[in-house]
């Protein structure tokens, strides 16, 4: 009986100095795991679906010379996924800034709205251009994607880190790292929204 006891003191002690790495108070909560896993497994998802069968001819057909093609927006997401996750990444190693959050001016909600509204234009920074990437086709692309995002749904659904105290400053305002992984999410969207409106022109090939 003794043993059994001195087991569940030690056992408590290692939750409540977060050795056995339970969720803690400054983790994220259910409801924001939940919101977020779902975003990205949606988003993800629908990507899948809109690109599922297009020819060579239809992913590289443009609409204009300045205008993106399917592949072009394939290979923007995948790199915006990737350079999203390095900022978070960094900013998680740096010390939690609390003060910061002050600065943060829209909520979880009015961030997925705005990254969704296709109205809402924002020239791309270079290290998100299609033209950087490494990659020769577009199932290239979506396998890393595919990959990547789902690293990012596991480590969203099981993370103790304090993602919420975390914050960076983007070029529209503050965000803190769950904001960043939410905008993940809502930026494929915003993308794959895209591709539907290149697959809607007029001029789209048939095969």
């Amino acid at each position: 009986m003794r043993k059994s006891k001195y087991g569940y003191l030690l056992l408590a002690l290692l939750v409540t100095t977060g050795l056995a790495g339970t969720i803690t108070s400054t983790s994220i909560d259910n409801k924001e795991r939940k919101y977020a896993s779902s975003l990205l497994k949606e988003t993800k998802s629908d990507l899948v679906k809109t690109v599922k069968g297009l020819s060579e001819t239809q992913l590289n057909f443009k609409a204009a010379p300045d205008k993106w093609s399917v592949k072009e927006c394939v290979f923007h997401i995948a790199l915006s996924e990737k350079n999203l996750w390095d900022l978070v990444e960094a900013q998680m190693k740096q010390p939690a800034n609390p003060e910061k959050r002050s600065e943060i001016k829209m909520t979880d909600e009015q961030l997925v709205k705005m990254m969704e509204d296709r109205s809402f234009k924002v020239k791309t920074s270079e290290s998100f251009e299609p033209k950087n990437a490494s990659w020769k086709t577009v199932d290239e692309a979506m396998d890393y994607f595919k990959d990547l995002r789902a690293e990012h749904i596991k480590y969203i659904k099981n993370t103790t880190e304090d993602l919420r105290n975390h914050v960076v400053t983007m070029p529209f305002g503050a965000l803190d790292c769950y904001q960043v992984c939410l905008m993940m999410g809502s930026h494929s969207n915003r993308h794959t929204q895209q591709l539907n409106e290149v697959k809607a022109e007029k001029n789209f090939p048939k095969e």
